[in-house]
């Protein structure tokens, strides 16, 4: 696959062309002023760290996994120090705030996307590895988003984390595309952003970083 493909795709991830009205923009949009609110309290901080935690033993999980694939594993080397130094960070500012850091269950976003993925292999890393840069993807913009919205301290650092962000999912897609053909990974792609869309446009009980809408309590 060109590399055209994949700036193409992210230049989506990022812009939201009406192509591509599937995606969390849509959440974004719809609960950016609650958010706001969230993002400040101490659940927004512990879904953050949360994420990074979880960034960094997926990519050490792929290193596991697949111990002959070199170019993989230089990667996933570097994207977990970077996720592990991110979530370092989130905890420093979470204790300058007074903040617990405590363990959250698994989101319904991330569960959702992985139920999709295929169980025998080649299939199944191309599928994680898609998995891994639409999550990188979405995050990446969100911090985008986000960051205007939050005090100067929380709206800086969000700033300094998209080049990593955007590295890393297209470290996950250039990695799929050196497993699949062109034709597979695209329709791949195709499928996975179907089930992005509904697990970002369908209701949360609760906030999370890659929540979908969650209607207010009365």
């Amino acid at each position: 696959m060109s590399r055209i493909f994949i700036r193409d795709f992210s230049t989506k991830c990022l812009q939201i062309q009406p192509t591509f009205s599937c995606l969390c923009v849509v959440a974004i949009h719809a609960i950016l002023r609650e958010k706001r609110v969230y993002f400040a309290n101490r659940r927004g901080s512990r879904s953050h760290a949360n994420c990074e935690k979880k960034a960094a033993s997926t990519a050490l999980a792929l290193m596991h996994r697949y111990t002959d694939n070199l170019v993989l594993l230089n990667k996933m080397s570097r994207l977990a120090r970077e996720e592990l130094r991110h979530f370092e960070q989130v905890i420093k500012i979470m204790a300058a705030r007074d903040i617990t850091y405590e363990p959250l269950s698994a989101s319904r976003y991330a569960q959702g996307l992985h139920k999709g993925v295929r169980r025998q292999e080649p299939g199944r890393l191309i599928d994680t590895l898609i998995v891994g840069a639409l999550i990188e993807a979405r995050s990446c913009e969100r911090f985008a988003r986000l960051a205007p919205e939050l005090d100067k301290e929380l709206g800086d650092f969000y700033f300094s984390l998209l080049k990593s962000e955007a590295r890393h999912y297209s470290d996950y897609l250039r990695l799929a595309e050196s497993l699949a053909s062109e034709g597979n990974l695209a329709d791949r792609l195709e499928y996975f952003r179907g089930l992005e869309a509904e697990l970002v446009q369908s209701e949360d009980t609760e906030f999370r970083f890659h929540s979908g809408p969650v209607p207010p309590r009365h």
